[in-house]
Order: C-alpha cells, then structure tokens, then sequence
C-alpha cells in the first residue's frame, strides 16, 4: 500500500516528535492513504510543501489499533489522546478529526453539545483517513519512495 505524509520539508527519514499539542491518536508520525489529503497537509496556510511517498508493508508483529469509521470507541480515543494520555500501540489507523471536527469534539468535552449532536454534526464530513506511526518498529515498516513539490496559494 502506498502511504502519503504532507510536509513543509521532504521527509526521507520519518520520525515521531513531541509537539505543542496532542494530535487525534498521540504524538506520531501521520500519514494518509488519500493524496488529496496530504497535498492540503503540505499547503495549509497558504505555503508550498512536499507530498511524501511511502510504501508501507504491513507486519502483524505490530500492535495495531483500526477504526474503519467514525465510532463512539473512536470518539472516546481521540478524547483521551487530545488530552494528553498515552496508549502501547505501535500504529493506530482510522478516520481524521480534521479542525472543524476537533471543534466538536471539544465542545463534547465542554459539555455546550451532547454526543447525539455531534454524530449529526460530523455526518455529512468527506471522508479522511490517517494512520499514525508511534514507534520505532512502526516506522521500519515505511520505505520512502519519493517526493513532489505542492504549491500553496502564496505570492
């Protein structure tokens, strides 16, 4: 399976930081199976970026966490990991909670909507899918195959 990491950089070399904020899954290294999805990683906020290319062999030695879709279980994960908690496996896979989503899911947390307004909130969302890579042994299973330039809208 080909996987696509979007970036202000070229990545050849993939690697796990800790950043400011806690993503959806933890920190990791995310990646997508949509290129459409990381060319608007790379350009966000109006810049140019690269659209990285990984081939990724799955290895069922890993510890593996899948949402095929968005679900209560999902929901609760990403509550959990947005907050900080860590979890013990190596990739995690499901659908994003891009900014408008997260949106929601904070305003689950801070009790202004109920979980029955979120679900009709975040229905008619385009589909996403990330897959985020939290160690070591999970990043040896991506080969990076290349890169091409994505151009944001800066002049």
């Amino acid at each position: 399976m080909i996987l696509y990491h979007g970036s202000k950089e070229i990545v050849e070399y993939p690697e796990i930081r800790k950043a400011r904020y806690n993503k959806e899954f933890y920190f990791g290294f995310y990646c997508t199976k949509y290129e459409q999805q990381a060319e608007r990683w790379a350009t966000r906020f109006g810049k140019n970026g690269y659209i990285n290319k990984y081939e990724y062999n799955y290895n069922d030695k890993l510890k593996i966490l899948s949402f095929s879709m968005m679900t209560e279980e999902w929901l609760d994960f990403i509550i959990a990991y947005r907050h900080g908690e860590s979890h013990s496996y190596d990739i995690v896979e499901g659908p994003m909670a891009d900014d408008a989503i997260f949106n929601y899911v904070q305003n689950v947390i801070d009790g202004k909507i109920t979980r029955a307004a979120f679900w009709e909130l975040v229905k008619f969302n385009y589909p996403t899918h990330q897959i985020s890579f939290h160690t070591i042994s999970a990043l040896d299973i991506l080969n990076f195959i290349g890169s091409e330039a994505a151009y944001g809208n800066n002049k």
